[in-house]
């Protein structure tokens, strides 16, 4: 019996390549998904990227899935790096503890950290998320883009080699 994590990239892998639609398609989807992941909140991602997925022509099975970057276990790691490295690119003054205890009130919800560093936690965050999603977008785009390409040749490939075999068996 195959382990859980891979039966869920299997899963995972299955419902990337077997969404209708182009590549384009496939792939606008979810690299949507994963910019919507890394900038905007959790408790909101999929309700802002379902709807930008219409106007945008990418799947929305691939909008909302992508979105599970950021998830209850890996926010554990992204938010607090997230928030530190925007903070130091915005010039803040913030410690990599102070950061991580108020990127983890936000988790938490326990807004007592956060509101103690308040506006400059808030910008630090959207700009980590930002330069996260400036790195994730476009390998997320490509990598999917090649993965359904990759699939559907494959599996044309077989398709036409079972039209031969069958082929030759009828003569």
């Amino acid at each position: 019996m195959k382990p859980k994590w891979k039966r869920k990239l299997i899963w995972l892998y299955a419902k990337i390549v077997k969404d209708d639609g182009s590549p384009a398609y496939v792939a606008r989807g979810w690299a949507l998904g994963m910019f919507i992941g890394c900038v905007i909140p959790m408790s909101v991602q999929i309700i802002i990227a379902i709807p930008l997925s219409f106007p945008l022509r990418g799947s929305k099975i691939g909008a909302a899935l992508g979105t599970f970057i950021t998830n209850p276990f890996s926010v554990l790691f992204l938010y607090p790096a997230q928030c530190w490295v925007g903070n130091k690119i915005i010039g803040g003054e913030l410690t990599w503890e102070a950061t991580k205890k108020a990127a983890m009130g936000l988790i938490k919800l326990d807004l007592t950290g956060f509101f103690q560093t308040g506006e400059t936690l808030i910008i630090s965050f959207f700009i980590g998320g930002l330069l996260l999603a400036l790195f994730c977008t476009p390998l997320t785009y490509f990598g999917v883009y090649y993965l359904v390409i990759r699939y559907r040749r494959i599996k044309a490939a077989l398709r036409e080699k079972r039209r031969a075999a069958a082929g030759t068996k009828a003569e």
